[in-house]
């Protein structure tokens, strides 16, 4: 396959031509009319083959190209730094992020997270939301300072107003990193106004936001002025939990594409690159990204509404709930082509927004590991986001590297049970929690 066909279709329904001597891509945008989400994620990057016509992309595995003379090749020269099936996958991730322009593929989310700290140079300073995931504070705390002389401050995001976001940017604040939702406590950072502070600084930090938890359906960091948004591929993009990647995705600008340009530097100097045929199963997976993510948010506001009759659970964070307090920001803050599908499934107690639910069953860790033993759908295992339920327990898997006194500080308690609502059948996944709710609580 071709690096870029001519008249192939890029993000947000436009075109793009051309190509790097290294296989990345140059891309031209041009006023065609936007295609809806679920048309990009199943069409661009994936046209037909050239040569054979097949309408599936075919999986390359060569890790070298042939040269009909010293630097005349057809775009591609050793697979690190370019292939195929990569460039068709970032072609894809793209389209799907709203406001994307370049996507950069790599070999996992943590290999994501240390490409973007790396790329910040020597004794640089990040502001990070406090409630971070696990492994990237880890990154921050046990890499990042020893290796680089990274300072890292956390931040309660959510709830800190402007005076003290500013106070906390210094000249040396090259990165804000947000999660939101957060990881695992679902708290929930208001892109637009991180953003709106930091670009009127005069340090004017990038401001990234791990959009792994909502995905590309249903939140658009770049159209509320993020300048960089990462994915665990891992999760649901790909959602099928047999791919282990992680993205970059930025948007357009000259500022946006120098950064651009030393991440892909970084990309192939490290090298940390995902397989081919990883690239070719994440792209396959993004085709049902849509119609996935829909059913997890029907199955996770059924399933948050069960744990919320309950009399076995104290309390449940699902912030689609109308009784969550950041409801309202939930929905300002999806992306413009979700908002007809939650709209149409929005009730009076609340919308569907993404699978991820965290909540505290009454008792303390005997009754939570006694559900998810007693839980016959929700496998009991780490991750999230595949077309499986998961469940897990914060502080003893994935939260553990983080110290106990800070875990308790952000109420990841013994008791705390985080779930990812699969797309099974509603009425199963809903009787399923509710039994094993009754056995683990049948002590007390």
């Amino acid at each position: 396959m071709a690096p870029v066909a001519n008249g192939t279709l890029h993000s947000n329904g436009v075109r793009a031509n051309g190509a790097h001597s290294n296989g990345t891509h140059v891309v031209h945008k041009h006023p065609h009319a936007q295609l809806g989400f679920g048309t990009r994620a199943i069409h661009v990057g994936s046209e037909a083959n050239a040569e054979t016509g097949a309408v599936i992309p075919p999986i390359s595995l060569s890790t070298t190209y042939k040269q009909h003379g010293i630097g005349n090749h057809k775009g591609f020269e050793y697979s690190r730094s370019g292939n195929p099936n990569r460039n068709a996958l970032e072609e894809t991730l793209a389209s799907i992020e709203a406001g994307g322009d370049q996507a950069i593929a790599l070999s996992s989310g943590s290999a994501t997270t240390a490409t973007v700290i790396s790329s910040l140079g020597p004794n640089a300073h990040i502001i990070s939301v406090n409630d971070v995931y696990g492994g990237t504070f880890r990154y921050m705390k046990r890499v990042a300072s020893e290796n680089q002389g990274l300072e890292t401050t956390f931040i309660d995001l959510e709830t800190a107003d402007e005076d003290i976001i500013t106070a906390a940017i210094r000249d040396e604040t090259k990165l804000i990193w947000i999660e939101t939702p957060t990881n695992p406590t679902l708290r929930l950072v208001d892109i637009a106004r991180i953003a709106s502070v930091a670009h009127a600084h005069a340090a004017n930090p990038i401001v990234l936001v791990d959009n792994t938890f909502l995905s590309p359906f249903y939140q658009s960091p770049l159209l509320l002025g993020a300048d960089l948004v990462m994915h665990s591929i891992t999760k649901y993009i790909n959602g099928h939990s047999d791919v282990v990647m992680g993205c970059l995705v930025l948007p357009s600008g000259t500022r946006h594409a120098q950064l651009a340009d030393r991440l892909r530097f970084l990309q192939n100097a490290i090298g940390a690159v995902p397989s081919a045929y990883d690239c070719w199963l994440a792209q396959r997976g993004i085709k049902t990204l849509h119609l996935r993510m829909k059913a997890h948010g029907v199955n996770a506001l059924a399933v948050a509404r069960a744990l919320q009759r309950s009399p076995h659970v104290e309390d449940v964070i699902y912030p689609g709930l109308a009784n969550h307090p950041r409801n309202e920001l939930a929905y300002r803050g999806l992306a413009p082509h979700a908002r007809a599908f939650v709209d149409a499934n929005r009730t009076e107690d609340g919308f569907p927004y993404g699978g991820m639910i965290s909540f505290r069953i009454r008792g303390g860790q005997q009754e939570a590991d006694k559900f998810l033993t007693s839980s016959k759908l929700f496998t009991l295992a780490e991750s999230l986001g595949g077309v499986e339920s998961l469940a897990e327990h914060p502080a003893l898997m994935t939260h553990g590297s983080i110290p106990e006194a800070e875990r308790a500080a952000l109420g990841i308690s013994d008791n705390f049970i985080r779930l990812s609502v699969g797309v099974e059948e509603t009425d199963d996944l809903v009787y399923d929690v509710e039994q094993a709710l009754e056995a683990a609580t049948s002590g007390l």
